[in-house]
């Protein structure tokens, strides 16, 4: 499982983990923007379609990620969305959000995270996403081979 160098592994613009089929199941937490906190264990991660789907244990809510710049840092692919739904309640809306960082490690050892001194483990993966509003939803999970 790896997606393509492009140019040297320089950014490219690709759709959403173009060619990287993944499952994991993870930890969802959602600060609001006045404080209050949210966590939804054993949500569902996976990349179907190309684009990376959370889906809540309760099956209620689906963060769909369609759209990403891609590139390596390293051994980790790291991501930046740049387009967004929420599928809840039988609607699909696009949601507003101001930045967001996805590191996908597909290797089988640990890697470190750029300018920081924490290490994500082997066939894992870390989101973090803050919308216009403030809010800040983290997810991190073990990917299944």
């Amino acid at each position: 499982m790896r997606v393509s160098a492009v140019s040297g592994l320089l950014a490219a613009t690709l759709v959403f983990f173009g060619a990287v089929q993944a499952f994991a199941t993870g930890t969802v937490i959602v600060q609001q923007h006045n404080g209050s906190v949210q966590t939804y264990p054993n949500a569902t991660i996976r990349v179907e379609n190309k684009a990376l789907k959370i889906t809540s244990a309760d099956k209620k809510g689906t963060l769909i990620i369609d759209r990403a710049a891609c590139s390596y840092v390293g051994e980790l692919l790291r991501c930046l969305p740049y387009s967004m739904k929420l599928d809840q309640g039988g609607g699909l809306h696009r949601l507003d959000f101001q930045r967001g960082t996805v590191y996908l490690n597909l290797t089988d050892d640990s890697q470190e995270l750029p300018l920081s001194s924490k290490r994500l483990p082997p066939q894992s993966i870390m989101l973090s996403l803050t919308t216009k509003v403030g809010t800040i939803v983290n997810i991190t999970g073990g990917i299944d081979k």
